[in-house]
């Protein structure tokens, strides 16, 4: 694995109105290629670091950098592509409910200006790869949960974006989908893409060992290379 440090928090906090601390004084580095589960409890933090990460948020202080890009710094344009770079995965599917499988997909390539027929061939392989281009004409109310977060899925790597972000991507499936969703996960990971997943599944993060970053009340309190969901958390 390249050990190029891909993302650089340095000493980022941020603070919501009127004084709630979401993030205090974060420092983390992440290697391109790694696989990293961001746990915790729910407001401990985990959310609003992807959102930053994504530069959906600006941090109060401290400094974001991936591949040697400072977020702050980014201009209309610059981040515009730095997001065509990232791909998104939430809990709730977040799907176009009016657009078929295959349009959803398609719409984030056409937005692009991408030729149709690449567009074509693109979203052929990624449905193919999700296990649901049998399902592309259904709409997304048609298929089931776990066919929808493959579905949210396809939409977020169909671009082959360098960074993946993976919101609780697991937290509305029972155990045998959630098992497959996070194949799906590793196999994208495998291909060289840097994953970043908040879960609350102690089952994955147990099973699949990677990484751990646990979170409390928005610090950093344990950092394991390959570690379980449980750990000794300092206060």
């Amino acid at each position: 694995m390249d050990t190029q440090q891909y993302i650089q928090f340095s000493g980022v906090s941020k603070v919501f109105p009127p004084d709630i601390n979401a993030l205090e004084n974060i420092y983390l580095n992440v290697s391109k290629g790694e696989f990293v589960y961001l746990i915790g409890e729910t407001g401990s933090g985990k959310t609003t670091l992807m959102r930053c990460l994504s530069r959906e948020v600006l941090p109060t202080r401290g400094t974001i950098s991936v591949g040697g890009r400072v977020l702050r710094k980014m201009g209309r344009f610059e981040l515009a592509l730095f997001r065509r770079d990232i791909g998104v995965v939430f809990q709730d599917f977040a799907l176009l409910p009016n657009l078929t499988a295959f349009e959803n997909v398609a719409f984030v390539l056409e937005i692009m200006g991408m030729p149709r027929r690449e567009i074509e061939a693109r979203v052929m392989d990624v449905l193919k790869t999700m296990g649901i281009w049998r399902r592309r004409m259904l709409y997304p109310q048609q298929l089931s949960g776990g066919e929808q977060q493959r579905l949210a899925i396809a939409r977020a790597v169909v671009n082959e974006p360098s960074l993946l972000l993976a919101d609780e991507p697991t937290g509305n499936l029972d155990n045998h989908t959630a098992d497959e969703i996070m194949q799906l996960l590793l196999d994208i990971n495998a291909a060289g893409t840097t994953v970043i997943m908040a879960t609350h599944n102690q089952y994955l993060v147990d099973c699949y060992k990677h990484r751990v970053v646990e979170l409390w009340r928005g610090r950093i309190v344990r950092d394991d290379p390959e570690g379980g969901y449980e750990g000794n958390v300092e206060n």
